[in-house]
């Protein structure tokens, strides 16, 4: 299996990680492993990431109880329900072929784990075929604990071209999202970034930055934006359950002194209080992040 294609290669090499990545590579695997299988079972939701019919890129959460996301054998994984009518991944998760990222995130744990595959649509919901599992540290995860799931919800509740000033000032907000990147039509992943409060700048209703804090040496999410700069955010409220989804365009700016931030143009936007959504605590911040600098790296 080749581990790393052309434009996370070109990263690596750019950073000067490349012995580190391979010897870290290492965790990549076609394979889903006992000790992560277990871990799915338990999960009450998985992020997914996916393009939709016109070809953007999009983030979404599904939820369920605990074994709605199971592990059938080491090489497939199945999701039993889907998402509401208007999410933008709705049809997408329902269309046999999709090239699907995923990641499961416990914040409970601080434990987090990819896979990404191709979609096949079952009887109750989607299956996945496991092409790349892997788990990763966790760096930049604030630990949360669930407090209740809310049935009832009035599901999209907003669309439009950029973000409104409630928005701007939720994702100022953010300590977390989730960011869907694809290398054409190579492979799709689902990945998560998190900060203090404010770690994402929004720079007008269209355009958001972030630091790229180190990581695993992989640079799997810049190296899929180096091949293709389609993007999709998922910017969760934790505590009321709502996702604030936005597709568009990203590109990886490389500072100086070994900096990176990367830049995100808003093409789309979709505000949602799903049926079925979870609430959880506020957070206990992760001990791995940084403090907050504005504009450290050349725009």
């Amino acid at each position: 299996m080749d581990r790393y294609h052309r434009g996370s290669l070109a990263v690596q090499e750019r950073v000067g990680v490349r012995e580190l990545a391979d010897h870290v590579g290492r965790s990549i695997g076609s394979g889903i492993r006992d000790v992560a299988a277990a871990f799915l079972a338990g999960q009450p939701h998985l992020v997914a990431g996916a393009a939709d019919g016109d070809g953007r890129m999009w983030a979404s959460m599904l939820t369920g109880p605990p074994g709605f996301v199971r592990a059938e054998g080491r090489d497939r994984i199945t999701v039993a329900g889907g998402l509401p009518d208007g999410d933008p991944l709705a049809g997408a998760l329902a269309t046999a072929g999709t090239r699907v990222g995923t990641i499961a995130l416990d914040p409970r744990t601080r434990r987090r784990m990819r896979l990404g595959g191709t979609l096949e649509v079952t009887a109750g919901g989607f299956a996945v075929g496991a092409e790349r599992v892997f788990s990763n540290c966790p760096k930049y995860l604030q630990k949360r604990q669930p407090l209740e799931l809310v049935a009832e919800g009035p599901g999209i509740l907003w669309r439009g071209p950029a973000l409104t000033p409630g928005q701007v000032r939720a994702v100022r907000a953010a300590d977390t999202f989730f960011i869907a990147t694809a290398a054409g039509a190579q492979e799709t992943d689902a990945s998560h970034r998190g900060g203090m409060p404010g770690f994402v700048e929004v720079l007008s209703p269209t355009e958001l930055v972030w630091p790229d804090y180190p990581g695993n040496a992989m640079f799997l999410t810049l190296g899929n934006l180096v091949a293709d700069d389609r993007a999709g955010l998922l910017f969760p409220h934790w505590e009321s359950g709502a996702l604030l989804q936005l597709s568009g365009r990203a590109r990886t700016e490389f500072g100086a002194a070994g900096e990176r931030r990367v830049r995100f143009t808003v093409d789309a936007v979709v505000e949602g209080l799903h049926p079925g959504r979870l609430r959880w605590s506020a957070p206990e911040y992760s001990p791995a992040n940084p403090p907050v600098h504005r504009g450290s790296t050349t725009r």
